[in-house]
C-alpha cells in the first residue's frame, strides 16, 4: 500500500505488523467487493424506474423496487460501517504491536547518533502511519479495482458513454499522478521543517531559567518563530498543490457527470438509449470515479504516511532488537576495561582512545583529568550508557554486550553529572520505579546516601511528587535522591560523575561514606571528581588527559607523581606520565586530598590513642 519495496530482514519487524491483520485486510477486500457489487443498486434502481415505472405507470412495481433498493441500501450501511470499524482496529493493531518497538529506539538512538528535532518524530511517524490505516484513504484502494466494473456497464449501455467515462477515469488517475510527484517534496519539507521548529521549543521549554534569567526570551523567540515561518511556507505549498489538484479533481468530477448526462441526452434524441440509461449511466459514472476523487483528496495523509513508513522502517534498522543473552550470576569480581575507543553519538573522532585498567571488588577508582578530558566519556561506556568502538568493557570477565541491559541494570549505580529524575514520588524514583518495590530497601538506599532524614522533610515524604524532571526539588536534593537510585539494593558496580558537585558539606560526608559503604560490602566505586573530598576515599587514581589514561595506580602513587611532575614535562609513551598542562589544576586536588588523607590518619590514630 505505501509503495515500498521488498523488506529486508531488518525491516520485516513493521512490514510483519501489517502481515498480522492479512485475514482483516482480506475480509475487508471481501467486504469492498460486496459494497461495490451494492452501488450498483442506485443507478439499476433509476433505470428501472425510468424505463418500466414510468412506462407503465404501475405502483406495486414502485413499491417492490423500492423495498428491494432499501434492503440493498441498508446491507451497504451495515458493511460500511463494518469496514470503517475494521479499518480503525487494522491502526489499533498496528500501533499497539509497533509503539513499543519505537519506543525503545527513541530511548536508544541518542546513545548511537544525533536526532534531529525534538526526538520524538518516530512517534508522529506511529501516528501518521495509523492515522492513515484507521481513516477513510484505505477505502479509496479497496475500491479503485472495481472501477472496471462500472466502466464495463458504461460500455453495456452503449459505446460513447463507455467512452466517456474512460476518458474521465483517464483524466482524474492522471491527477492523481501528477499530485504524487508535484505534492513528495514538499510534504518531506513539511516534515523536516516541523521537527526542526520542535527542537528549538524543546530547547526552549528545558532551558526556560537561563532564558528568564538572562534576559533571552526575545531573541529565542525570534529564532523559534523563523523556524516556524520556514515551517508554515513548506506547509503552504503542500497545502497549495492538495488544494489545487484537489479542486481541480472535483470540478473536474462534475464536469465530466454533466458531460455524461449532454451524451446520454443526444443519444436519447438519436434515440439510441433510454432516459433512464441516461441517468442511470451518470449515477454509474459518480460511483466510478468516486475512489480516484477520494484518492486525490487523501493523498497529502496517504504522503505523510508513506514516508513515515519508511522512516520507521529506517529506524528499526538501524536500532534493531538487542539478542537474547543468557542471564549471568550476579557479579563479584572485578571490573577490566581493554583497549577501549570511544566514540560519542554522531561524531567520528573518538575522544577517548586505548585506555586500560583493572578494579577488583572492594576498591574504589577515581578519575581525575582537566575538563574535557574524557572522564564523562568514559564513564558512560562503563555503565552500557555508550558503546565502544574498540575494546570492551568487563565485569567478571563478560563483556557488557553479553549482559541484557535489564539483567545489567541491578547490578548497576549510575549517577550522572546532570542529574534526570522521572515524574513520580520520590519512593519510585528511588526504586527505579519498580513494580513491586521493597520498602525497606528505599530507605536503605536513602540512608546510605544520607537523604533519609532530607526526605522525611517533605510533607508527603517518600510519596513526595517531584514534578518532570525532578523541577519540584533543588539541585542539592536532586542530586541525594540521584545517589539514593545509584544505591538501591546495593549494585556491584557504583560509577558516581561528579557526585558532590551540588552538595553542601553534609552531602559530601554523605558521598564519601557512600562510596567506603561500597567498597565494605565488596563492591566497586568509581568516581569522577574535580574536588578533593571524594578522592581521600578511594585507592586507586586513573588520570585522564586528551582522551588517553596517563596515570593509573594506587592513590598515593598517582598523587605523587602529579606532584613532582615538572610542570612543562612533555607527555612520554609511558602509561604512568603526566602532561604538562593537566598538573597545575591536578596538583591543587592531589595536595587537597593527601592533606584529607593525613588528617584522616591522625584522626584515626587520635581516636585509637583514646579508646586505649
Amino acid at each position: 500500500m505505501f509503495g515500498h519495496s521488498k523488506p529486508t530482514p531488518s525491516q520485516h519487524k513493521a512490514a510483519t505488523v501489517v502481515a498480522a491483520s492479512r485475514l482483516a485486510i482480506t475480509g475487508i477486500a471481501l467486504i469492498s467487493g460486496v459494497v461495490n457489487v451494492l452501488a450498483l443498486t442506485s443507478p439499476l434502481f433509476m433505470l428501472q424506474v425510468y424505463d418500466r415505472v414510468l412506462a407503465s405507470g404501475s405502483l406495486p412495481t414502485l413499491v417492490a423496487l423500492g423495498i428491494l433498493a432499501a434492503a440493498m441500501f441498508a446491507i451497504q450501511c451495515v458493511l460500511e460501517v463494518l469496514r470503517s470499524r475494521i479499518l480503525l482496529r487494522i491502526g489499533e493493531r498496528f500501533d499497539r504491536r509497533l509503539s513499543g518497538r519505537v519506543h525503545d529506539a527513541i530511548v536508544r538512538m541518542p546513545l548511537l547518533t544525533r536526532m534531529p528535532g525534538d526526538g520524538l518524530q518516530p512517534l508522529r511517524d506511529l501516528d501518521n502511519v495509523r492515522s492513515f490505516l484507521s481513516g477513510n484513504g484505505p477505502t479509496a484502494f479497496f475500491d479503485l479495482p472495481w472501477m472496471p466494473l462500472y466502466l464495463g456497464i458504461c460500455f453495456l449501455f452503449h459505446f460513447w458513454i463507455g467512452m466517456t467515462a474512460l476518458i474521465g477515469a483517464v483524466v482524474l488517475v492522471s491527477l492523481t499522478v501528477v499530485t504524487d510527484l508535484l505534492s513528495q517534496q514538499p510534504i518531506r519539507d513539511t516534515v523536516h521543517h516541523n521537527m526542526a521548529r520542535n527542537g528549538v521549543m524543546e530547547a526552549a521549554r528545558r532551558n526556560a531559567e537561563v532564558i528568564r534569567a538572562m534576559g533571552l526570551g526575545r531573541r529565542i523567540a525570534d529564532d523559534w518563530q523563523q523556524t516556524n515561518n520556514a515551517y508554515l511556507r513548506a506547509n503552504r505549498r503542500a497545502g497549495d498543490i492538495a488544494g489545487i489538484l484537489g479542486g481541480v479533481s472535483r470540478s473536474m468530477r462534475l464536469v465530466l457527470q454533466s458531460a455524461m448526462l449532454a451524451v446520454g441526452a443526444w443519444l436519447v434524441i438519436q434515440q439510441e438509449v433510454t432516459a433512464g440509461v441516461m441517468i442511470a449511466s451518470s449515477i454509474m459514472m459518480g460511483r466510478a470515479l468516486a475512489p480516484v476523487d477520494l484518492a486525490i483528496a487523501s493523498w497529502k495523509p496517504f504522503l505523510l504516511a508513506r514516508q513515515s513508513w519508511s522512516r520507521l522502517n529506517e529506524l528499526l534498522e538501524r536500532v534493531p532488537n538487542a539478542p537474547p543473552t543468557m542471564v549471568l550470576p550476579r557479579p563479584q569480581s572485578d571490573l577490566r576495561v581493554e583497549n577501549l575507543t570511544i566514540l560519542p553519538p554522531g561524531e567520528k573522532k573518538p575522544t577517548v582512545t586505548g585506555v586500560n585498567f583493572a578494579v577488583s571488588a572492594g576498591s574504589a577508582l577515581g578519575v581525575i583529568g582537566p575538563s574535557g578530558s574524557g572522564k564523562s566519556t568514559l564513564v558512560r561506556a562503563l555503565v552500557g550508557a555508550w558503546g565502544p568502538a574498540v575494546g570492551k568493557v568487563r565485569i567478571d570477565g563478560a563483556s557488557l554486550d553479553q549482559w541484557a541491559p535489564e539483567n545489567l541494570g541491578p547490578h548497576i549505580g549510575y549517577l550522572p553529572q546532570g542529574v534526570e529524575l522521572f515524574d513520580g514520588t520520590i519512593a519510585q524514583n528511588i526504586a527505579r520505579f519498580e513494580q513491586n518495590p521493597d520498602a525497606e530497601a528505599v530507605v536503605a538506599a536513602a540512608k546510605a546516601a544520607g537523604a533519609h532524614d532530607l526526605i522525611l522533610r517533605f510533607d508527603e515524604g517518600y510519596e513526595t511528587r517531584i514534578g518532570e524532571a525532578g523541577s519540584a526539588l533543588s539541585a542539592g536534593q536532586r542530586q541525594r535522591i540521584g545517589l539514593s537510585r545509584a544505591l538501591y539494593r546495593d549494585p556491584f558496580l557504583v560509577v558516581l560523575d561528579e557526585p558532590n558537585a551540588n552538595l553542601d558539606n553534609d552531602g559530601e560526608i554523605a558521598v564519601v561514606n557512600a562510596i567506603a559503604a561500597v567498597r565494605k560490602r565488596g563492591g566497586i566505586a568509581v568516581v569522577v571528581a574535580h574536588r578533593p573530598s571524594a578522592i581521600g576515599v578511594v585507592d586507586l587514581v586513573l588520570m585522564m588527559d586528551g582522551g588517553q589514561a596517563k596515570a593509573f595506580g594506587p592513590r598515593d602513587d598517582v598523587l605523587s607523581r602529579i606532584l613532582k611532575a615538572p610542570a612543562q614535562r612533555p607527555s612520554s609513551h609511558n602509561s604512568y606520565s603526566v602532561t604538562g598542562h593537566a598538573v597545575a589544576p591536578l596538583r591543587v586536588v592531589a595536595n587537597t586530598a593527601r592533606a584529607e588523607v593525613d588528617e584522616k590518619a591522625q584522626q584515626g590514630a587520635e581516636d585509637a590513642d583514646v579508646k586505649h
